[in-house]
């Protein structure tokens, strides 16, 4: 295993602990920041991949189109998966909606980061060298994310146009 695997595994699972609490626990949550952790993610993600002039091979966008479909049926299910509340004292912003996809989301996070490792080690062997990218991690984590942020900001717009539909009436 090279140092540069081991350092992305201990980075991602880092990342993935953090993320999985936060999705265990009731967090304030904005709707207008719900796609600012995946813009950040990729946009660091594509900075640090360009900076590595790495070669693209056939085996590497095999793998990356399997990382992609896994980390976007995942964030996909999390967004689903995903509660909301309305707590009646307001955080230091004001704002009083709050979010969690619990222990199922915690779980969808260690699968993903699983299959993952999975797919990177197999990857190795076949000759797909670019999914130990920190670039690649940071770019997938960011497409789970981001399909997250997609479900939850429909679910959300739709409770919206729900509320105001009951309002009108």
């Amino acid at each position: 295993m090279s140092v540069q695997l081991l350092t992305n595994i201990v980075i991602g699972l880092a990342l993935v602990g953090f993320l999985a609490w936060k999705q265990s626990t009731w967090q304030f949550l904005d709707p207008a920041r719900i796609w600012r952790g995946p813009v950040v993610m990729a946009a660091i993600g594509i900075v640090v991949l360009a900076q590595s002039a790495a070669t693209i091979d056939p085996q590497d966008v095999v793998f990356l189109g399997l990382e992609a479909l896994l980390s976007v049926g995942i964030g996909l299910a999390m967004g689903s998966r995903t509660r909301f509340r309305t707590v009646g004292t307001p955080d230091s912003t004001g704002r009083t909606l709050q979010s969690r996809t619990g222990w199922s989301g915690a779980a969808l996070w260690v699968a993903l980061i699983v299959v993952r490792i999975g797919l990177d080690v197999v990857g190795a062997h076949l000759g797909a060298h670019l999914l130990t990218s920190t670039g690649v991690v940071l770019l997938m984590l960011a497409v789970n994310r981001a399909a997250r942020a997609l479900v939850v900001d429909q679910r959300l717009q739709h409770d919206a146009r729900r509320t105001a539909r009951g309002m009108m009436v």
